[in-house]
């Protein structure tokens, strides 16, 4: 370092500073990006050559200011660590092209000399864990009062130029018709993104008067901060709209930007703020760890998924979650209904195993096959959903959003003991779910199997097909827990389908556009055709996510096929139903160990299908919340403590409360 900083003091000024630099920078980079000690101890060895040393740090400053004289600085500010202005695919496409093919680095803007000087794609790591004071410390070490005050003008002249650029930016896009038709009161009252440009441009020519004339005192940024706080304030109302109104993966992506650029401005306003101050040189700091951060990630596509989807993400999550509150008995009443619902469901899920046991027999080319196979599986969950019966399996997926959104709305610090008492209904909920599918499937599916050999006097399915299907119930011998949990993933994808359907009902306002169809109101009649609109609204994403489950149950083993892999479904309900088949198939005369393996094979795969679907979903909708899984694991402890106290809760609902009659005279309340 010491050689260095020696070359960097005799550099002739036609020489470029980047390569000195970037040396620079590697000396200070530790071994490991993750060791902060080695990046402090090296930071703080340039500090101390600086201050002893005179020519070391003039050398160092004039590097800096001949770097920041030859480039051109306002694309740095502006456009690293900001979202560009094209359509979220179109950003998708350029990040991979530039993955694919790097970009050539123009040695004219100081955004793509930022790239070399910091080349490393871990450097964001020990340059953001570095305390602001090591930072302070080694910019008052460059005694940077030893240079004349105006060789900071082309600096606050270009910074002038990025507020400019960005306020203009924030005014576009605060008016873009997505937002306005989100939050239509943008245009009815007085818009502050229409009056921040303005604002913005007296604020700059001031300060450039000031610089030329130092009798011309410039004004303050303090009415530029008021519309700035006003435009954040839009945005809060824009997402509480969204809520009501639907979002697109669009409307995220402009009110993403949108926040980013404000945060931006108020950086550079703090940097140009005249009063010298630690909280501005801060300022600087934490941007410099910005720039690199964006600098490292600038062809992420996690980036920018990340960024992109969050409010679409938190909008199908909360969709699922308030479709969770059907899912939850919150009384005894509730929990029979609860009951009687997964019963109606059994049914009719006996049924679809015939058909999927007859459809196996036709033989049908592959692909015929998987779609039959898909369309019995979807027809029959969609007829589920019409009559208002329940799967089991598909309610972790809408109650593990209902879950994080008590967390989320406590603060992420919920009450305990509330939170367990949700649990508890919602384990409760789910046994009685699963206690009526499986209980009226295995009788449901006894029944025809027996009925269909009283009258064609041979079973549904021969030997050989019995023998598969409880060798594919075994949970040691056959991959049955592993195609459980592959059915656990597809109901956790048709949770969030749901919830997209949903959320994409809204936003596009497909009731409505419904409801003033012509030839539908002639058809059906207007009374019908608004019912018919106001039940899309409803449960349009109950039908879309019931369908593709259903199409991914039915094509998963053809895929499999084809692919030479091991896939497969298991699902709870369908292999309670196989088992009567391949019992009556058997004549009933299975031996005991099979018996015993075939039954634990189907409350193995329940378990599976659950937990993976539960797990799955929670995790996603903490993740829309900005919510860690850590602030979950106080409620572990809190359940079992709960079990222990009341075991029969988690399984039954407790006995209601008899409220006593009022005596004699006295009004009931």
């Amino acid at each position: 370092m010491d050689q260095l900083l020696s070359r960097l003091a005799a550099r002739q000024p036609e020489l470029s500073p980047v390569p000195f630099l970037a040396q620079l920078v590697a000396l200070l980079r530790p071994d490991d990006a993750g060791d902060f000690a080695q990046a402090t101890s090296n930071l703080r060895a340039l500090t101390y050559l600086l201050s002893r040393h005179a020519s070391y740090r003039a050398g160092l400053r004039h590097a800096l200011l001949d770097l920041l004289g030859s480039t051109r600085q306002v694309q740095l500010y502006t456009d690293t660590g900001t979202l560009s202005n094209e359509a979220f695919s179109q950003v998708i496409r350029r990040r991979i092209g530039e993955r694919l093919l790097p970009p050539a680095r123009s040695a004219t803007h100081l955004a793509d000399q930022f790239g070399v000087i910091f080349c490393d794609r871990e450097d964001h790591r020990w340059v953001a864990a570095l305390s602001p004071s090591i930072w302070q410390e080694l910019w008052q070490a460059l005694a940077w009062d030893e240079e004349p005050v105006s060789v900071a003008n082309p600096t606050r002249l270009q910074l002038l130029e990025a507020v400019q650029v960005l306020t203009a930016r924030i005014t576009a896009i605060g008016l873009e018709p997505e937002l306005v038709r989100t939050y239509p009161e943008i245009e009815r009252f007085e818009s502050p993104f229409l009056h921040l440009s303005a604002e913005a441009s007296r604020y700059v020519e001031s300060s450039r008067a000031a610089m030329v004339d130092a009798a011309n005192p410039p004004e303050d940024d303090r009415q530029i901060q008021v519309l700035l706080v006003q435009c954040e304030e839009v945005i809060v109302k824009l997402r509480k709209a969204a809520s009501s109104r639907g979002v697109s993966v669009s409307l995220t992506y402009h009110v993403t930007r949108l926040y980013q650029h404000i945060q931006r401005v108020r950086v550079l306003l703090a940097l140009l703020d005249p009063q010298r101050s630690p909280a501005r040189d801060e300022t600087l700091f934490v941007l410099l760890a910005e720039l690199v951060r964006a600098d490292n990630h600038r062809y992420s596509l996690r980036d920018v998924f990340a960024s992109n989807t969050e409010l679409l993400a938190l909008q199908v999550t909360e969709h699922a979650g308030r479709h969770g509150e059907h899912y939850i008995a919150e009384n005894n009443s509730q929990w029979l209904a609860m009951g009687k619902a997964a019963m109606g469901a059994g049914v009719i899920v006996g049924f679809m195993a015939l058909l999927k046991l007859l459809i196996a027999t036709w033989h049908l080319p592959l692909i015929w096959e998987a779609i039959a196979f898909g369309l019995n599986y979807s027809l029959g969950f969609m007829l589920i959903h019409v009559l208002h019966f329940t799967v089991a399996t598909k309610q972790p997926a809408m109650t593990a959003a209902r879950i994080a959104a008590a967390i989320h709305q406590a603060g992420g610090k919920a009450d305990m003991a509330e939170l367990a008492e949700l649990v508890v209904k919602v384990m409760r909920t789910q046994f009685v779910a699963i206690l009526g599918n499986v209980l009226l499937a295995i009788p449901v599916a006894w029944a025809i199997a027996a009925l269909w050999l009283q009258v064609t006097g041979v079973p549904v399915i021969n030997q050989d097909k019995a023998a598969h299907l409880l060798a594919d119930l075994n949970p040691v011998s056959s991959l049955a827990l592993f195609h459980a949990a592959i059915a656990g993933v597809y109901l956790f994808l048709s949770g969030l389908i749901a919830g997209y359907y949903d959320n994409k009902a809204i936003y596009r306002q497909i009731p409505e556009r419904l409801a003033a169809v012509p030839w539908l109101n002639r058809l059906l009649g207007e009374a019908r055709t608004r019912r018919f609109a106001h039940y899309v609204e409803h449960n349009l994403g109950g039908l879309a996510g019931n369908f593709y489950f259903g199409m991914f149950l039915g094509v998963t083993g053809t895929i499999g096929f084809l692919l030479g892999l091991p896939l497969d479904i298991r699902h709870i309900t369908f292999s309670s139903a196989y088992l009567s088949y391949a019992a009556v198939t058997y004549d009933y005369v299975l031996p005991l160990s099979v018996v015993l393996w075939s039954v634990a094979g189907v409350a193995l795969i329940g378990m599976t299908n659950l937990l993976v679907s539960f797990s799955l979903a929670l995790w996603v909708a903490l993740r829309s919340r900005k919510l860690r899984g850590s602030e979950v694991l106080p409620l572990v402890p809190a359940v079992l403590r709960r079990f222990l106290h009341a075991p029969r809760d988690f399984f039954i609902p407790p006995r209601e409360k008899a409220v006593a009659a009022p005596p004699d005279g006295v009004p009931p309340v």
